[in-house]
C-alpha cells in the first residue's frame, strides 16, 4: 500500500511497455502514448511491479493485466479485386448466375454492425442484379433482352456497405465487366435474293465462276455454313463449295459449257449452318435460306470439234495402197458452218504410211503395211477452219493392222544334234519346235514332216507330236563316222492358217562315238573345227578353186555356188515351182573313199541345185570345173569334174607351167608319174 511517503516506484513491462504504454512511477497511472488500432492489435499483455525506490526490493508480487481495445467502425469494406471479368451466354433465362463477388471488413464482426456487409448495384441496372447477402450477380432480364448481336459487353459496379447497409456505414466498390457469349441463335441469310453471273463457254472445268455471300451474325463455329445446289437446270453443270475463311459460296464449273447448246442456267442455292441451331429457337426461327443464281454463258470463237474424242480403225495388213481405212469428221461448233480442212501431223506418221483427204476426212493408205513391223499406228489428224487458220484442233486415230498369214514358220532356234554310231532305230535324237511372226486368231498350229524324197529318208524320220513340236528319230541301228560324219536333215514346217505357208528348215546331225550309256565321247574334229561347218580339206580345196578362178571371166558365172549354205544364208526355195525330188543327185566317187570327199560333193551339189533353182542367178556363159581330189596328197591337188578317165590316166606335167606357186604340186605329182612309169 502506498503510504504517500514517496518511497514507492511503479515499473511497467510487457507488450508495448515504454513505447505504446507508459506508467507514472509515482502513482501508477497507465497512459497510451500512440493512437491504437484494433485491426492491427486487439489486446496487449502488460505486467506491473511496485519496488522500494531506496532498496529496489519488490514490495508486492508482479501483477499481470491485459489491455483490450474496443472496436469502432473505422474500416470500410474492401473487395478482393478492383476489377472482375465474367461471362454469361446470351439469351439466358432471367436469374441466371453470372459470377460472385466478395468483400471483407477489418472491423470486429463480433461487436456491433461494423463488419456486417450488404451488397448492391450502383451501375448495371436493369440488366443484372446482385444478392445483398452473398454478392452473387444474376441476369435481371429475360432471353429476349439479353441478345449478344445487340449488345455484347456490360460493365456493372457493385457496392458493399457495412453497418448492415444502414446510414452512416462505410462503403467499398468494385467493377465487374460482363460479356455475353454467343449461342447459335441466328441462321445464315443471303445478302440478296438473286445473283447474276456470266462466264465464257471456254472456261475450264473446276474453274470458279463467281462467289455468293450469306451473313450469319453469330461467331466462330456458330457462324460456319455450307452451301448446296438444290434445283435448277444447271444442277449437273455446276458445283458450289464453301470458302472456310470467308464463308462465301464459290460456284465452279462441273462440265464443259457450250454456248451453242445452252446460253444460260438457273440455280437454286441453299445455305445453312454446319452446327445445329439452339433448340430454344427451332420453333420460331428459320434454319435455312435460299437464293437464285442466274449464270449467262458468253460465246467464244471455238476451234473445230471432232465427233469423237478418238478413233480406232482396223485394216488388214495386206490392204492395197489407196485403200480407205476410215474417216474422221469435225465441224464448226460456233454454228457458222465454216469449212474444215483435214491434215495429218507428220510427226506422228514419220514413215508417211497414211494420208487424209483434206475435204472429207477419209484416211487412206499410201505405202505398204506390215503388221510384223508395227501392229499399231497412232496418228494425229488436224482439223483447221478454212476461214480462220488459227482455229485448229486435233484428234488421235489409232490404226490397228489385222494379221494376214504372209509369213512361213521357222525353227524356234538353230538346232544341231548328234547321233551315236551304235544306236537303235526309232530313237529320238532331237525335239524341234517352230515360231511364226504371224498372229492367227485361233493361235498357232504347226505340222512337221520330212522332205518328200532324198537319201536322208533312209537315215532319219520326223514324228509330229501334235503340240507344235516334232521329234527327229533314227531309222537305222548304226552310223559310220568314216562313211559320213554330218547329215543335213530337211524338215518341212507348215502352218495351219490360210493361205498355208511352209518352209524347209535344216537340222544338222553329227555322227559321234559314244559310250555304252549313249554319252558322246568323240565327234569328227574336222567337221567341228571350221566355223562355216566345212572340213579343213574342203576349205583348202575351195581356196585353190578361188585362186584358179581369178583368171577366169568372173562376170560369167554365179559365185554363189561357192558359198557355204549353213554359214552364209539359208537355202532359198522357189515358191513358183515344185521342189526337185532329189536333193542330192548321184555323183561319181573318187578312187579313194573319204569323208572329206563326201563333204565337198554334198556342198557343191547342194549349191549347184540352189543356184539352178534361183531365178535371180545370172546365166552361165563359161564353164569352170573343179573338184576335191582326196587326202592322199599332202598338198591336196585338183582334177577335172568333167574327166571320165581314172586317176592313173591323169597327166600333171602341166603344173610345172603354172609358176612358182604350184611348184610343190608339180614336184609331188610329177614324182608320182615317174614312179608309175618305172
Amino acid at each position: 500500500m502506498d503510504k504517500g511517503d514517496g518511497t514507492l516506484k511503479y515499473i511497467l513491462t510487457g507488450d508495448g511497455a515504454g513505447d505504446i504504454f507508459t506508467i507514472d512511477e509515482n502513482n501508477g497511472d497507465l497512459h497510451a502514448n500512440k493512437r491504437l488500432d484494433r485491426e492491427e492489435k486487439a489486446f496487449y499483455s502488460l505486467r506491473a511491479t511496485v519496488v522500494n525506490k531506496n532498496t529496489g526490493l519488490k514490495l508486492e508480487p508482479e501483477t499481470e493485466f491485459i489491455v483490450k481495445l474496443h472496436d469502432i467502425n473505422d474500416n470500410e469494406p474492401k473487395f478482393g479485386k478492383e476489377l472482375y471479368t465474367a461471362s454469361v451466354p446470351e439469351r439466358s433465362n432471367k436469374g441466371t448466375s453470372v459470377t460472385q463477388v466478395t468483400a471483407t471488413d477489418a472491423d470486429d464482426s463480433m461487436y456491433g454492425n461494423s463488419a456486417k456487409l450488404r451488397y448492391s448495384i450502383s451501375q448495371g441496372h436493369p440488366y443484372f442484379s446482385v444478392d445483398p447477402s452473398t454478392g452473387i450477380i444474376r441476369t435481371a432480364l429475360g432471353p429476349g433482352e439479353m441478345d449478344r448481336e445487340k449488345r455484347e459487353h456490360y460493365q456493372v459496379v457493385i457496392e458493399a456497405k457495412d453497418m448492415a447497409g444502414q446510414r452512416g456505414g462505410l462503403t467499398g466498390t468494385t467493377t465487374v465487366n460482363i460479356t455475353l457469349t454467343d449461342v447459335n441463335d441466328n441462321p445464315p441469310r443471303f445478302s440478296q435474293s438473286i445473283y447474276q453471273l456470266s462466264v465464257p463457254e471456254s472456261i475450264i472445268t473446276g474453274t470458279p465462276v463467281g462467289r455468293i455471300t450469306a451473313v450469319d451474325k453469330d461467331l466462330g463455329k456458330n457462324a460456319e455454313m455450307y452451301y448446296n445446289i438444290v434445283s435448277g437446270d444447271g444442277l449437273d453443270m455446276f458445283n458450289i463449295i464453301t470458302d472456310k475463311d470467308s464463308q462465301e459460296g464459290i460456284i465452279t464449273v462441273l462440265k464443259p459449257l457450250d454456248y451453242e447448246k445452252t446460253r444460260s442456267y438457273t440455280l437454286e442455292i441453299q445455305v445453312q449452318n454446319t452446327q445445329t441451331l439452339d433448340t430454344r429457337f427451332l420453333g420460331y426461327l428459320p434454319t435455312k435460306d435460299m437464293a437464285t443464281v442466274r449464270i449467262g454463258i458468253e460465246d467464244v470463237d471455238e476451234p473445230p470439234l471432232f465427233e469423237r474424242a478418238s478413233y480406232v480403225i482396223e485394216v488388214k495388213e495386206d490392204a492395197a495402197m489407196g485403200t480407205a481405212v476410215g474417216s474422221v469428221r469435225a465441224m464448226d461448233p460456233d454454228g457458222y458452218n465454216s469449212p474444215v480442212r483435214y491434215s495429218i501431223d507428220r510427226r506422228t506418221d514419220l514413215d508417211r504410211l497414211f494420208n487424209v483427204h483434206s475435204g472429207n476426212g477419209s484416211i487412206f493408205i499410201i505405202r505398204p503395211l506390215d503388221r510384223e513391223e508395227a501392229a499399231w499406228h497412232n496418228i494425229s489428224v488436224i482439223a483447221t477452219e478454212f476461214n480462220k487458220p488459227l482455229q485448229t484442233s486435233r484428234v488421235p486415230v489409232y490404226i490397228r493392222l489385222l494379221d494376214v498369214n504372209d509369213n512361213a514358220p521357222t525353227f524356234a532356234s538353230f538346232y544341231e544334234t548328234f547321233v551315236c554310231e551304235k544306236t537303235k532305230a526309232g530313237q529320238k535324237i532331237q525335239t524341234v519346235s517352230a515360231v511364226d511372226v504371224d498372229d492367227p486368231v485361233g493361235g498357232h498350229k504347226f505340222f512337221f514332216s520330212l522332205a518328200m524324197e532324198g537319201a536322208y529318208r533312209g537315215n532319219f524320220t520326223v514324228k509330229d507330236n501334235g503340240d507344235n513340236t516334232a521329234g527327229v528319230l533314227t531309222r537305222r541301228s548304226s552310223y559310220s563316222q568314216l562313211h559320213k560324219s554330218v547329215y543335213l536333215v530337211p524338215v518341212v514346217i507348215t502352218d495351219g492358217d490360210f493361205p498355208i505357208q511352209s518352209s524347209t528348215e535344216t537340222l544338222t546331225v553329227r555322227v559321234c562315238t559314244c559310250d555304252r550309256e549313249g554319252n558322246m565321247e568323240l565327234c569328227n574334229a574336222e567337221a567341228q573345227t571350221s566355223s562355216a561347218g566345212l572340213s579343213t580339206g574342203a576349205l583348202v580345196a575351195i581356196l585353190l578353186c578361188v585362186i584358179i578362178l581369178l583368171k577366169e571371166d568372173t562376170q560369167a558365172f554365179d559365185i554363189g555356188a561357192l558359198r557355204n549354205p549353213e554359214a552364209i544364208e539359208d537355202s532359198k526355195q522357189r515358191r513358183d515351182i515344185i521342189p526337185s525330188d532329189t536333193l542330192y543327185p548321184p555323183i561319181r566317187r573318187t578312187a579313194i573313199p573319204s569323208r572329206d570327199n563326201e563333204d565337198v560333193r554334198d556342198f557343191i551339189n547342194q549349191r549347184v541345185q540352189d543356184n539352178d533353182s534361183n531365178p535371180t542367178a545370172p546365166p552361165y556363159d563359161s564353164l569352170a570345173t573343179y573338184a576335191y581330189e582326196g587326202t592322199s596328197s599332202v598338198a591336196e591337188s585338183l582334177s577335172s569334174l568333167g574327166s571320165a578317165s581314172s586317176e592313173g590316166d591323169q597327166d600333171y606335167n602341166y603344173l610345172s607351167d603354172w609358176g612358182p606357186r604350184f611348184r610343190k604340186l608339180a614336184d609331188m605329182y610329177g614324182a608320182e608319174d615317174s614312179d608309175r612309169e618305172s
